[in-house]
């Protein structure tokens, strides 16, 4: 039996529309249940701050409850993508800091890669010219990322004294790339080209510049327009089957798969196709 009433207090502790949400660290837009992120300071090639990091960090995290936003489009202004974290307002800062204040920063900079995956919406990156550190990190952290043939990918943090084991980047590059892919760019920090990106599987196409936005916003747009909690499902099996079996993956799938042919979607889809028709999925 379907219920179509939910009771409101349920609904007030488990839904935080975000639509209206007014960004101050960079620019929020949702339109069609799309919802675009762009890094803004495109005279530095949009750097991070300590701000920007927290308010992205806790944007992903509400976007757990969000009913009104079903994908996500990431971006940065002025022909580049994000080009790390700012040399003034962050690294010259820690150098300063013993290891309790480093160890806050980057963990909160891991929880923005966290909340990025544990996010039900897919994410596209729409990346062209620098990308760069953090930014190549919340690039990898998407779902699906449309390059362009001048963008230049690079995780650099060997190139200023630290680890390539920064924000996840050796549980997930290895993933996308493979890795003895994944070990060359982490080692030595160079730059990954679009042509090469896209060969290598780091990018699922590349654009041209000027399109490369709108390219991303149309696949969001045709996710959104899918079956939205199915395709939620997928998104956390994808990320939570990497630590199973083969056999226990299965099994996961099959609980999963379960829950979703209880959906109206599953039925509309069926009633759809016996009827020659578009379904038109409501993600519930």
């Amino acid at each position: 039996m379907t219920v179509n009433h939910i009771d409101p207090t349920l609904l007030a502790g488990n839904r935080k529309p975000l639509a209206n949400y007014q960004a101050t660290h960079f620019l929020w837009e949702v339109k069609d249940k799309v919802g675009t992120i762009t890094l803004n300071r495109p005279d530095r090639k949009n750097p991070l701050t300590f701000d920007s990091y927290a308010e992205l960090r806790d944007l992903f995290h509400q976007l757990k409850w969000a009913d009104d936003v079903k994908a996500i489009v990431v971006t940065g202004a002025g022909g580049n993508f994000c080009s790390g974290g700012d040399v003034h307002e962050i690294i010259g800062p820690l150098v300063a800091l013993k290891a309790p204040e480093l160890l806050m920063f980057t963990r909160m900079t891991g929880e923005l890669v966290k909340n990025m995956r544990a996010c039900p919406q897919p994410i596209v990156a729409a990346i062209d010219g620098v990308c760069a550190g953090a930014g190549a990190i919340v690039a990898m952290s998407s779902d699906l990322r449309y390059g362009t043939a001048r963008s230049k990918t690079a995780f650099l943090f060997n190139r200023v004294g630290l680890a390539g084991c920064d924000m996840g980047a050796c549980a997930i590059l290895p993933r996308l790339i493979g890795q003895g892919r994944a070990s060359e760019l982490l080692y030595t920090g160079r730059s990954l080209g679009g042509e090469e990106g896209e060969r290598w599987g780091f990018f699922n196409r590349l654009c041209e510049p000027e399109a490369v936005v709108n390219e991303a916003q149309k696949m969001a747009a045709d996710l959104a327009a899918g079956p939205t909690f199915a395709n939620g499902i997928t998104k956390t099996m994808l990320h939570q089957e990497w630590a199973m079996t083969i056999e226990q993956a299965i099994e996961a799938e099959a609980q999963a798969q379960t829950i979703c042919m209880l959906t109206e979607d599953f039925t509309r889809a069926y009633e759809a196709f016996v009827a020659k028709q578009k379904p038109v999925f409501q993600g519930n």
